[in-house]
């Protein structure tokens, strides 16, 4: 059990870095105006995703409870709460510093979706570091 909640947080936590990846690319793609980074993490994600549905090892290891319920655990933290918390922040600057300069909403949302990201990250491995204290204490 201990090797498949393990893997779980592995696969959620690529996961999640891999969309973040794609979030930043798209604030890249926006400042160089150009489209190379956004289709480069493309590339990849597209690719991881075409060997995780190919290769059927990892096919049935991605259909666990444990990983789904990881993966979505990592949804909430770098997609669910950073929009609606990036679209609020924005409203909030919009109101008080007025439309003269705003950052665009995308930096502000990969600003809290890393944030959000080494939250959950850093909440797996303090979950981790309990879990093997109370194993070495049995």
């Amino acid at each position: 059990m201990q090797n498949v909640r393990r893997y779980a947080d592995i696969v959620a936590s690529i996961e999640g870095l891999l969309w973040l990846g794609l979030a930043w690319s798209i604030s890249f793609s926006m400042y160089f105006g150009s489209t190379e980074p956004t289709l480069a993490v493309l590339f990849v994600v597209g690719a991881l995703v075409l060997f995780g549905w190919a290769h059927r090892p990892l096919r049935y290891l991605l259909k666990r409870y444990h990983v789904r319920k990881r993966r979505t655990d990592m949804w909430i933290h770098t997609l669910a709460l950073p929009l609606l918390l990036a679209m609020f922040f924005h409203i909030m600057l919009e109101a008080v510093l007025g439309s003269a300069w705003l950052p665009p909403k995308i930096l502000l949302f990969n600003l809290l979706a890393s944030a959000g990201w080494l939250t959950f990250v850093m909440t797996l491995f303090i979950k981790y570091v309990i879990h093997n204290v109370k194993a070495s204490s049995k």
